[in-house]
């Protein structure tokens, strides 16, 4: 799916135009991969644009940043008011966010001295179905793929870092080459770790499973919601190692992330799901997910972000003159 530009970008504490929002070509993240980042959706529901687990996924930048010594140079607070400054900038009333923290120009070599500069930038766009449109419905074909996921001992997968995704770009990458839309990694156990953009959940005998954050997976937050969302269904929800052959056993697969959301999927290696796409217990669940957003869902976890209108309007008018 590819960018569709908007007009400004929040970078560094002020707002510039999209094609000014730029870094210099020696700066460390692209070098050494010295990013961490987000990607956080903005819902249009009967009271506006409503981002959703805003500050969960602030608190998760920070940690990722945290995680490798990167001091993040502004308060949560700024952050989160500045993710509403760049949808409102925009004129978006739904988005896909993505902030991101990172080292700049300042020095070669892999070690960060507290002389490099800590930029942070937030750019919104809109952004529809990431697998693509019907998905959600009809479900995906995936692939266990070749690459294996970072060992617990190599990099740290907790942290969402830019240079962890060079895992996620082979293993998505040999996927659409095979025909599929997705891969799935092993870890380096053999056993069944994540997508190369999302968490993996099966369906069996009515429980739920999914790999434990030790499967070098990225404990994300729409597979917290969907957790939470099936407990609160009385659904039982275990958390385990699963072999590969599991992944031929499932009643249903369905696949979480920010960008996916509840994405079903209908084959695994050319295999089958015996939902054949979307099943019930899916279903379900996608209907109390995106209910969070018309409204069917109540938000009894304090979720749903709903940007000011007083914020909104003040923006709007510092945006005119």
């Amino acid at each position: 799916m590819g960018i569709n530009a908007t007009t400004y970008i929040w970078m560094d504490g002020a707002l510039k135009p999209w094609g000014e929002a730029s870094v210099h070509v020696m700066t460390h993240a692209l070098h050494y991969g010295t990013s961490f980042f987000e990607g956080i959706r903005v819902y249009e529901t009967p009271e506006g644009p409503t981002t959703f687990r805003l500050e969960d996924h602030i608190d998760r930048l920070y940690d990722s940043a945290a995680i490798y010594g990167c001091a993040v140079p502004f308060e949560r607070a700024t952050l989160i008011d500045a993710c509403d400054e760049v949808v409102t900038a925009n004129r978006l009333i739904s988005a896909y966010l993505r902030p991101i923290v990172f080292y700049g120009y300042g020095e070669i070599g892999p070690t960060p001295t507290p002389q490099l500069p800590v930029h942070v930038a937030i750019a919104a766009c809109p952004f529809g179905a990431y697998l693509g449109e019907g998905s959600r419905a009809a479900g995906v074909d995936i692939c266990v793929s070749s690459w294996r996921r970072p060992a617990p001992d190599t990099i740290p997968t907790a942290a969402k870092a830019g240079g962890n995704y060079l895992s996620s770009v082979l293993i998505s990458s040999e996927a659409k080459q095979r025909g599929f839309a997705e891969g799935v990694g092993l870890d380096v156990n053999g056993l069944v770790s994540e997508g190369a953009g999302e968490n993996l959940f099966l369906v069996r005998k009515g429980k739920i499973f999914t790999p434990p954050s030790s499967a070098s997976i990225l404990q994300g937050i729409t597979r917290d919601t969907v957790m939470t969302l099936a407990r609160e269904d009385g659904i039982e929800v275990v958390e385990q190692a699963l072999p590969r052959e599991a992944l031929y056993l499932a009643d249903e697969i369905f696949m979480t992330g920010t960008a996916a959301e509840i994405t079903p999927v209908r084959s695994v290696d050319h295999r089958p799901v015996r939902a054949k796409g979307r099943g019930p217990v899916t279903k379900m669940l996608q209907e109390r997910f995106f209910g969070l957003f018309d409204g069917s869902t109540k938000d009894q976890w304090g979720w749903l972000h709903r940007i000011e209108n007083e914020k909104k309007n003040a923006r709007e008018a510092a945006i005119a003159v």
